[in-house]
């Protein structure tokens, strides 16, 4: 007769069961390797860091990418932000009508906005328009071999290329967030005050007397993160790409899907985070 030590538990020999099921085995598949690239945007998260802080800090270069990623942003910032800030007004003053409160209008516009649009559309622009390039660029000097000649040249390709890009994505999107909410609240204003009829001075007052600084300021704390997030993940899709002019484009797309999704998750945390700090 076999001792215990001799037969296995039945729960191990479900688990080696539940391993041959497809859709576990799938599940499984994804979470390790959720979990590989996980700690491989960590690891380069955290050479960025190494690098970030040694000289020499080559200050041209974010300045470029300042005005790269900032300043030829505006167009686009700015239309995005009217058009958005215009259809929420709308919206909400139909909705507002059917209770008699048109008159809250202004300050809902303005704690949408500051709060959560301005930060996430915001950075989902930047993410479509600046980390796409980011991606495309660094992944096509690491497929033409490029980055290995930085190395040969004993230059730091973390330092060169990535660091200018995350610093510079992270200053940018406080400021196209501001533009993002002023411009909205001034198309939401226009649509309140000449489409639904509703008095400017009741429009203003309520913005003025329910925003308050606390709900600005956790909006460009958002935004940063934001911008720190998707410039980090597009320079790390680009700069691990493989396979080349194939490898470049999907590598672009990873860089957009995976930041858009990021932002959106991370959002729920820096939402509860600054609902602490800054509570009603």
């Amino acid at each position: 007769m076999k001792s215990s030590l001799e037969s296995p538990p039945a729960s191990l020999g479900f688990i080696k069961t539940m391993r041959d099921w497809p859709l576990v085995s799938q599940l499984l598949s994804l979470a390790k390797s959720f979990a590989l690239e996980l700690g491989a945007l960590i690891t380069f998260g955290r050479r960025f860091f190494v690098w970030s802080v040694r000289r020499p800090m080559r200050l041209h270069l974010i300045f470029q990418q300042m005005e790269i990623i900032g300043i030829k942003s505006i167009p686009i910032i700015a239309l995005t932000g009217i058009f958005v800030g215009m259809v929420f007004g709308l919206q909400i003053g139909y909705a507002f009508r059917l209770f008699n409160a048109e008159n809250l209008v202004g300050s809902t516009l303005g704690l949408a906005l500051t709060r959560e649009i301005a930060p996430v559309f915001t950075t989902l622009m930047i993410t479509a328009r600046c980390g796409s390039a980011m991606a495309a660029e660094i992944g096509s000097m690491r497929v033409t071999e490029q980055i290995d000649a930085l190395k040969t040249m004993a230059v730091s390709p973390i330092q060169y290329l990535v660091v200018p890009r995350v610093i510079a994505t992270a200053l940018m999107a406080p400021l196209l967030c501001a533009l993002f909410s002023y411009v909205g609240i001034m198309g939401g204003y226009v649509v309140s005050t000449k489409l639904l009829g509703i008095h400017a001075f009741y429009f203003m007052d309520n913005l003025q007397y329910h925003v308050d600084p606390g709900d600005i300021i956790g909006g460009l704390i958002k935004a940063s993160f934001f911008g720190f997030t998707l410039a980090l993940i597009s320079c790390y899709r680009g700069y691990t790409t493989k396979g080349g002019s194939k490898g470049v484009g999907l590598a672009t797309t990873r860089a957009v899907v995976i930041s858009s999704v990021a932002i959106l998750v991370i959002d729920y945390f820096l939402t509860s985070w600054i609902l602490e700090i800054f509570p009603d």
